[in-house]
């Protein structure tokens, strides 16, 4: 692993939304701070699931902490595994509306800005290092176009001004959210996972060259 001295790790999740009670994303988060004792400082900012607040709440979090790597997550109800994303696009088209009642539709995130931007993160690595640990995990090509994409694309265009190594990861719902219908990963699990994708951006070097994609 990289000399991690000094190093300061940033790891965002949501605050509830939708008229849910908690967030799985952020429960992991807390739960990982709770008991990490990695090799560099790990800080934790909730987001608000508020387009208009987004971008602000980031760039205070990474002005505040002056992190090395900024790892965001959040809730992906539905799916079955831990998925680091591949990329980040420009567009804001919300099929619920935020918790601010905001609800876009088919408008950028930054009328300025590049159309998309990938991920730095070793995502390959991670989803082989986290299914080491017989947890489900693949790589996700698509972050959905709601708050969760906007942070991702705020995290790398702010990641890419300061420097930073910086990426997106989305978890699935966890035993007992919501109404019991969608697919679960154990909290334990998500934040097993969650400790890996850390420890893999902390660790530096190349992705793994292999088969990550999808046909739909």
């Amino acid at each position: 692993m990289a000399d991690t001295t000094g190093t300061t790790v940033l790891l965002t999740a949501f605050e509830p939304f939708g008229g849910a009670a908690t967030n799985p994303s952020w429960d992991a988060v807390s739960a990982l701070a709770a008991h990490w004792d990695g090799p560099a400082r790990l800080v934790t900012e909730q987001l608000p699931v508020v387009f208009a607040e987004v971008r602000q709440r980031l760039a205070a979090a990474i002005l505040e902490h002056r992190p090395t790597v900024v790892i965001a997550t959040g809730l992906a109800e539905g799916r079955t595994a831990v998925t680091p994303e591949r990329v980040a696009i420009n567009v804001q088209d919300a099929r619920i509306p935020d918790n601010a009642g905001a609800q876009p539709v088919d408008e950028p995130i930054d009328p300025n800005g590049q159309p998309a931007y990938f991920t730095t993160l070793p995502i390959k690595r991670i989803v082989a290092e986290v299914r080491a640990f017989g947890i489900p995990a693949a790589v996700s090509n698509t972050a959905g176009t709601f708050t969760c994409n906007q942070a991702f694309y705020e995290v790398m265009s702010l990641a890419g001004r300061e420097g930073l190594r910086a990426g997106f990861v989305h978890v699935p719902a966890t035993p007992g959210f919501g109404d019991g219908t969608a697919p679960t990963l154990p909290l334990d699990d998500v934040v097993r996972a969650l400790e890996v994708v850390v420890r893999e951006a902390l660790r530096g070097g190349p992705d793994l060259v292999e088969e990550g994609g999808a046909e739909h």
